[in-house]
């Protein structure tokens, strides 16, 4: 099991490059030193389109990911795959890398069991669960691969022009859905729905595509900051 350790810093959502330089930048900071943490969490959707197997699709964020590939080098990174980036074992040999099946995962936060997921696991339906398992796979990328180009470029064309920043009414609701998964923990840490609100146990990560925050670990409590 592991250790959430003080300091740790969460980056949920950043939708890169599609909405702003955020993500990059923070990148930029923690190479440099300029910020200091212990373990850097990426919860899912930190790209707006990434997947393994395919070199085309890296090539629009390969700033972002030389530089993660560096950092894992001298840094304890786990990513929790989302519904935007995953199969990234390949890209990232030097993380934990979490796929969608693999989480939720448990870590301790001092004496607190924690379940940390990107977000999208439960609650979601049948459809979802099995759109997820045919997109999310190495055979499913290969195949596609002859039509690579097109479908990638329409796909990052219409993901440049989505709404993501929205209030989720009735969120109240799916969070006591979810938390029925979460009988056994003291605190849930997710990301992908953009709310940066804590209920209860649950605590549902800033989006720093949406409200320009990530986390933190401080004092043994996770604290929402900008950065």
């Amino acid at each position: 099991m592991g250790e959430i350790k003080e300091s740790a810093l969460f980056i949920a959502d950043s939708h890169y490059p599609h909405h702003g330089d955020a993500f990059l930048e923070i990148l930029k900071k923690l190479e440099s030193k300029e910020i200091e943490v212990s373990q850097l969490f990426l919860m899912g959707d930190n790209f707006d389109l990434l997947f393994g197997h395919n070199t085309y699709i890296q090539s629009f964020s390969q700033e972002a990911i030389t530089l993660l590939q560096r950092l894992s080098h001298t840094l304890e990174i786990h990513y929790f795959e989302g519904n935007h980036d995953f199969c990234l074992e390949d890209i990232f040999p030097n993380m934990h890398v979490y796929s969608r099946k693999e989480q939720p995962k448990i870590f301790m936060l001092g004496e607190k069991k924690v379940a940390i997921s990107h977000g999208d696991k439960y609650a979601t339906g049948i459809g979802y669960d099995l759109y997820c398992k045919i997109l999310r796979n190495k055979t499913t990328l290969r195949l596609l691969k002859p039509f690579e180009k097109m479908i990638i470029n329409h796909r990052l064309q219409k993901l440049s022009e989505k709404d993501i920043c929205h209030a989720f009414y009735g969120f109240e609701k799916r969070v006591k859905s979810i938390l029925e998964h979460y009988k056994e923990v003291e605190l849930v840490i997710e990301g992908h729905f953009h709310q940066a609100r804590i209920l209860g146990k649950y605590i549902s990560l800033p989006s720093q595509a949406c409200q320009g925050m990530i986390a933190v670990v401080e004092k043994g409590e996770v604290v929402f900051k900008n950065l």
